[in-house]
């Protein structure tokens, strides 16, 4: 349901009516809000748009229901000076003895004046107000008291007063006291005119409302500005981004970059908010001094996110430059309380035309912000409609993906592994595909990404685990041989704590040896893994299971984690397989790498796969070099289970020929 303020609006106005109208009872009510909704913590960013609106309605209530009562009093005065003015003959004493006590003891201020604007008298609440004695009233003129400020349209309002085209006039005024300082007044001017109908008095009422228009701009303020910052708020940049939208030009254009501190929640968490919230005002004053100039908006969010508005760019380079400026100057150490706290940021960057939809430019830069986290935090990340349009792609496929594993639309090929040294298979790798009715084979690279963050992975390689431990298994008593399986495993799927039993009971079920099973990661899962996944990893090679790690070096390559992780094997990335020659007198770099890799593998007792081998000279120059085994189009393409029976036919000798083979999809009819 939406957010309905209503209620703040109607404690407001019953303020007004318990009489509970000092300055101070107000103030103090819009002080105690926040502390009400979420004592001691920052909010949420719909908590605090909340809070600003409940804040907004509860001044909105109080002034209206004030000015209510006071234009009723006023009502009432004027129509007392009126009646007493006009008062017959026979009556006057008694009607100027009631005006005179109305007037004289008023707590608002009244005054008489001619049609020229002379003031020919003024009550005590007036001459205090203005700051005079009310002798000195009675020597000045209404212009006397004019505040610079004042617009066109109260001059006009006087013109026609004095000219006796409107009988009277209400409106907010401006007044300069005596000492030079400016008032807020409830201004109310009626003419009075005399037996013949000409005009020959004005009378003025009016309430001194400096406070309550003080509140109301402290509100306003405190609606549209961060309360920790003193930034402009979502709201504040949400109502500039809106209008430059719509006040803009088909041929002007915006820019939005979107911070987001990293590891501002470890300082939050182990040092308290206190801590927390300096360094956040630290980096606002820094983005406001660095960034903030007319065509720019700097405003904070809520929580660790910050974002910059930037009007009338001519590129994506204007972004970029501020984005840079940005991060450098987050970048700088925090110092507080003698400590000295580091925090950097990333940033998402759009820069479009200015008559672009709102919405969407705040999508792109959320977007564009995770980019940059997913990059590696601590830079920037430029908007773009392709990459986008894949990764909504690759989502709208993932969300398809439990329906294609009900309807055993996934398959696997595999592509067989060659001992370097024998010339013979050693195994064969499984890889996912997924026959989809109407887009055909789509391969892992198109969705497997979206799997792995909606969770769907971990269903996916139960179902992979198994069809490839049975299709090993069959290939094992067809070949009498213990082929190894390797399978590519997602990091998430180390959450499952069943994984260990199930992997036992594959083995068990299909007959095979623990290390027959190879489970494959890439170097960038493995770094840094600890806790949990760690205790997972030890535990299934604990069972005789073997770890890879996969594209070895494309990542890291550094090799310390091998210290703490049960590696054995690596498998070493294409890219250094590419311009590999044997027989060279001299080696080449790639040549050098994979030879230094291969002897410090080989001494740390871990054996080395080459990937991606398209040659018959990579695969001699890899012998050569001491690399255990390899994979690629030279010695097999990936394929279907017969197809790589076929040539696992043609490669082992003692193969059960006469036996037949296992059908296409051996595994995928009973799921």
């Amino acid at each position: 349901m939406p957010f309905d303020a209503d209620g703040a609006r109607q404690v407001g106005a019953a303020l007004v009516d318990g009489h509970f109208t000092h300055p101070d009872t107000i103030g103090r009510t819009v002080e105690l809000l926040p502390h009400l909704v979420t004592p001691g913590a920052a909010t949420d960013a719909v908590t605090a748009a909340r809070l600003a609106a409940m804040q907004g309605a509860l001044a909105a209530g109080y002034a209206a229901r004030l000015q209510e009562r006071t234009l009723a009093e006023q009502d009432e005065i004027r129509a007392a000076a009126v009646k007493a003015l006009l008062e017959a003959e026979g009556a006057a004493r008694l009607s100027e003895a009631r005006f005179r006590a109305v007037f004289a003891g008023a707590a608002i201020g009244i005054g008489v004046g001619d049609t020229e604007g002379n003031i020919l008298d003024a009550n005590p609440a007036l001459a205090k107000m203005l700051g005079y004695s009310v002798h000195q009233m009675r020597r000045r003129n209404v212009g006397d008291f004019m505040h610079p400020d004042d617009t066109q349209s109260v001059w006009a309002l006087y013109a026609q007063l004095i000219s006796g085209e409107r009988e009277s006039f209400r409106t907010a005024k401006q007044f300069l006291r005596s000492d030079g300082r400016g008032i807020w007044t409830t201004l109310t001017v009626s003419l009075i005119r005399n037996e013949r109908g000409d005009p020959e008095f004005q009378i003025a009422v009016m309430e001194d409302v400096t406070d309550l228009r003080r509140l109301q701009d402290q509100l306003r303020h405190q609606a549209h500005h961060d309360m920790l910052t003193g930034l402009p708020n979502r709201a504040q940049f949400q109502d500039r981004l809106d209008h430059l939208i719509t006040e803009s030009s088909t041929t002007d254009r915006l820019g939005i970059c979107l911070l987001d501190l990293d590891g501002f929640k470890q300082i939050n968490d182990s040092m308290g908010h206190a801590v927390g919230d300096q360094v956040l005002v630290e980096i606002a004053i820094r983005l406001n001094r660095t960034l903030s100039r007319p065509g720019r908006l700097v405003a904070r969010l809520g929580g660790d996110e910050f974002v910059i508005l930037i009007e009338n760019t001519t590129g994506a380079q204007d972004v970029i430059g501020i984005a840079e400026r940005a991060l450098t100057a987050i970048a700088q150490p925090v110092r507080i309380g003698g400590r000295s706290y580091s925090v950097t940021a990333s940033a998402g960057l759009v820069e479009r035309a200015a008559a672009a939809d709102a919405a969407d430019l705040v999508r792109a830069a959320d977007i564009t912000l995770y980019w940059a986290k997913a990059d590696g935090k601590d830079r920037w990340a430029l908007f773009d409609p392709e990459r986008s349009d894949r990764e909504v792609a690759q989502y709208t496929l993932a969300r398809m993906l439990p329906i294609a594993l009900a309807k055993n639309e996934l398959r696997l090929h595999y592509q067989p592994l060659f001992s370097l040294a024998s010339g013979t298979p050693t195994g064969v790798e499984a890889l996912l595909r997924w026959q989809h009715p109407r887009l055909g084979q789509l391969m892992p690279g198109g969705f497997i990404g979206a799997a792995e963050e909606t969770g769907i992975i971990v269903p996916i390689g139960r179902w992979v685990l198994r069809t490839a431990c049975q299709q090993a298994g069959a290939w094992t008593r067809r070949f009498n041989a213990p082929l190894c399986v390797s399978v590519n495993i997602a990091l998430r799927q180390l959450a499952d704590p069943h994984l260990v039993d199930d992997i036992t009971r594959l083995l068990e079920e299909n007959e095979l040896r623990p290390q027959q099973l190879q489970l494959e990661l890439t170097e960038r899962a493995v770094v840094g893994t600890d806790g949990e996944p760690l205790g997972m990893l030890k535990a299934l090679t604990d069972i005789g299971v073997r770890l890879a790690i996969d594209d070895f070096g494309t990542g890291y390559s550094n090799m310390t984690y091998l210290r703490r992780l049960p590696v054995s094997e690596l498998k070493l990335a294409g890219s250094f397989i590419d311009e590999l020659r044997p027989h060279q007198d001299g080696l080449t770099t790639d040549a050098l790498i994979v030879q230094s890799i291969v002897s410090l593998a080989h001494t740390l007792g871990v054996t080395v796969t080459a990937e991606g081998v398209e040659t018959a000279t990579q695969a001699a120059a890899l012998r050569e070099l001491g690399c255990d085994t390899a994979q690629g189009n030279h010695f097999g393409s990936a394929g279907p289970p017969d197809v790589i029976q076929e040539l696992l036919d043609h490669h082992i000798p003692n193969s059960k020929n006469a036996e037949p083979n296992p059908e296409h999809h051996p595994v995928t009819d009973g799921l």
